[in-house]
């Protein structure tokens, strides 16, 4: 499978999980748990499909690693910023499980996914 694909199939997955693990971090959230696990899984796909598409630019690990760290966190934080109607925020509850995502992501992205053959 390409790297983009399975970037997109693996984030989707791993942000359902994302998303439930509000009920973790948060019970309160229980009420809202639906469109908290539909968002996290719209952002876990679109961290997976950015980190898929840099792995295809760069064949490296590290590379990999980081851009999927960077995007998950990136991704969590933009999430993280709305604040709640008491004004408080969920930073460590959706940045942690993002940024974890985005680093698996990355991790498989380089290591299962397959690179286009080089045409000349």
């Amino acid at each position: 499978m390409n790297k983009p694909v399975l970037g997109l199939l693996l984030g989707g997955v791993l942000g359902v999980f994302d998303g439930l693990s509000a009920l973790l971090s948060a019970p309160e959230v229980a009420p809202d748990i639906l469109g908290i696990v539909i968002g996290s899984t719209f952002k876990g796909v679109l961290a997976g499909a950015l980190t898929g598409w840099v792995a295809t630019k760069y064949n490296s690990m590290t590379v990999g690693l980081i851009a999927g760290l960077a995007i998950g966190a990136v991704l969590a934080f933009i999430v993280a910023a709305f604040p709640q109607p008491d004004g408080s925020h969920y930073w460590l509850e959706i940045m942690l499980p993002g940024s974890v995502l985005g680093l698996i992501v990355g991790y498989a992205t380089q290591r299962y996914g397959r690179s286009r053959p080089i045409t000349s």
